[in-house]
């Protein structure tokens, strides 16, 4: 435990002290283990919550597809066009370069949160200040109101930034995880609340902004730091840097993942970018959830691993094997299963929906292969490589989606996808490029997993056929998705020899390594060392 600041009790987290440097760098053979296993179990409880999550996602979106109209979710989309995008800036990449940092002070941390809350200040200001251009772009006056009260999620926000960086410093996942899972069934549980007493869209703003209302509450609980004025003269100006670059990456992304959103609505209107954005969700959501967890995780574990190269590399290797064969299974039976899926979570009502889920499902396949190199050159500062591969990956990516608007909704998902699954060859070989990564390593890794999830789509596929005539859509689901999953975990797992894999992070997960093997472990490492 470190010392917390002046004028504090003592807490068990690692608050930067004033005048006193934080050190977060694991070292030793001793030290590599914990780190190992402390990531092994921050990434079981953060998939855990991330799982709690996405059925309380999940059972939100079923109760409010049907008490709200896909209007309702188009007039939240226009809105979120332009929150999506200034929300990229809403940490102006601080809490990820106080997470890559090796060193963090009291001094640095203060100066940074008041950044931020500056930074949040700014953005509800020129989100208020958007409202009469949407209003005038989508041709809609109830976007007036709606984009003004949205705007304060941004200064709510800003607060809850560097708490949430310690947090992850501290590699405090469990706590962020709980916290997450709160801060969603309270926020939902406030959305159905409205929505079933009439209140239309103005149910999903109370749900976006309850969220970070209750994340605020909950990290300044978590973590009692309190800071202090900001100062100059606290080197601040290389994590700006760093920062700044993340923000660009992001917002880079953020206009090619997003331009299909903006197009749909101007030129096809609200309801046709509700069904396309409740699809988008549906197929995007399992995958992103688990990104963002064991993305999280890895990003704080490889941050902490910088200089040790092969190491890194192996841990890069394995965490991104273990994210790939968990994720490629939600793209391919949103695919497989488009129309019992989209029967039971959004409604009869929504069967125009079902087209696009699955016309999007290669791309949200392409994101589960690309996006996780976004950690390892975070983490190791390339940063520069990453914002370079947003700026050819954006421009390709827009003329997919020009090219099918045309055709409405299913024209742009199609496009959207043909451009992403394009793009992940290339982009895998330059984000290993000088990584000690090998095209081999990357094929040993993703391989197992792909070919798995073929031949377990082809058996859901023929599963369901079979049982067209049978069952009703709901029970055919179970019955196809539950067989889907049981072949792509006997063909993954004992067919293409991963059993050990997960049965190492299993024992580390439940302590199980013994003395031996931890000395064992010490002594592989100590002849590397040499």
């Amino acid at each position: 435990m470190l010392n917390p600041p002046e004028g504090r009790g003592s807490v068990d987290v690692p608050i930067p002290a004033k005048n006193a440097p934080v050190d977060h760098a694991l070292l030793g053979a001793t030290a590599t283990t914990e780190l190992k296993r402390r990531s092994v179990r921050g990434g079981a409880v953060t998939l855990l919550a991330q799982g709690l999550i996405f059925g309380l996602q999940t059972a939100s979106t079923i109760i409010l597809a049907r008490l709200l109209s896909p209007k309702d979710f188009g007039l939240l989309g226009m809105v979120a066009v332009v929150t999506g995008f200034l929300f990229l800036f809403r940490d102006a990449g601080l809490g990820v370069a106080v997470v890559q940092r090796e060193v963090l002070t009291h001094e640095q941390a203060s100066t940074l949160f008041w950044i931020n809350v500056a930074v949040g200040a700014v953005l509800t200001i020129a989100t208020a200040a958007m409202a009469p251009l949407l209003v005038a772009f989508y041709r809609e006056p109830r976007l007036l109101l709606l984009t003004i009260i949205s705007s304060v999620v941004f200064v709510i926000h800003s607060v809850t930034v560097q708490h949430r960086a310690l947090l992850s410093r501290a590699m405090r996942f469990s706590t962020m995880a709980k916290i997450d899972v709160l801060a969603l069934a309270i926020s939902g549980a406030v959305a159905v609340l409205l929505a079933a007493h009439g209140y239309g869209y103005w149910a999903l703003v109370g749900m976006t902004l309850g969220i970070p209302v209750v994340t605020a509450a909950s990290v300044w609980f978590a973590i009692p730091w309190l800071p202090g004025r900001p100062r100059r003269g606290t080197d601040v100006r290389s994590m700006l840097h760093f920062g700044g670059t993340v923000t660009l990456n992001n917002l880079v992304v953020y206009l090619a993942y997003n331009a299909e959103k903006v197009l749909l609505g101007r030129f096809w209107g609200a309801e046709a970018l509700g069904l396309y954005g409740r699809a988008y969700q549906l197929v995007n959501l399992p995958v992103q959830q688990l990104n963002s967890a064991i993305g999280g995780i890895g990003y704080a574990a490889l941050s902490r691993a910088q200089g040790q190269s092969e190491r890194l590399r192996r841990s890069f290797l394995q965490g991104y094997s273990v994210l790939v064969s968990i994720s490629i299974p939600a793209a391919v039976s949103s695919a497989v299963f488009a129309a019992e899926i989209v029967h039971l979570i959004l409604g009869p009502n929504w069967s125009g929906a079902v087209v696009i889920l699955r016309l999007l499902a290669p791309a949200v396949l392409a994101f589960a292969l690309i996006n996780p190199f976004g950690w390892l050159l975070q983490a190791t500062g390339r940063v520069r490589r990453s914002l370079h591969m947003a700026l050819v990956i954006a421009p390709i990516v827009i003329v997919g989606i020009v090219s099918g608007l045309r055709y409405g909704p299913a024209g742009v998902a199609f496009g959207y996808s043909a451009a992403m699954v394009l793009l992940v060859v290339p982009c895998v070989i330059w984000a290993i490029r000088g990584t000690g990564m090998t095209i081999r390593d990357y094929w040993d890794a993703v391989r197992r997993p792909l070919v798995a999830a073929a031949i377990a789509g082809a058996v859901g596929w023929l599963v369901k056929l079979a049982c067209e005539d049978v069952f009703t859509p709901i029970p055919r689901l179970l019955v196809a998705m539950t067989l889907f999953i049981v072949a792509y975990a006997w063909i993954l797992l004992i067919v293409m020899g991963q059993r050990n894999l997960y049965v190492d992070l299993l024992r580390q997960l439940l302590g199980r390594d013994g003395p031996a093997r931890e000395n064992a472990h010490s002594r592989e490492i100590a002849s590397e060392d040499e």
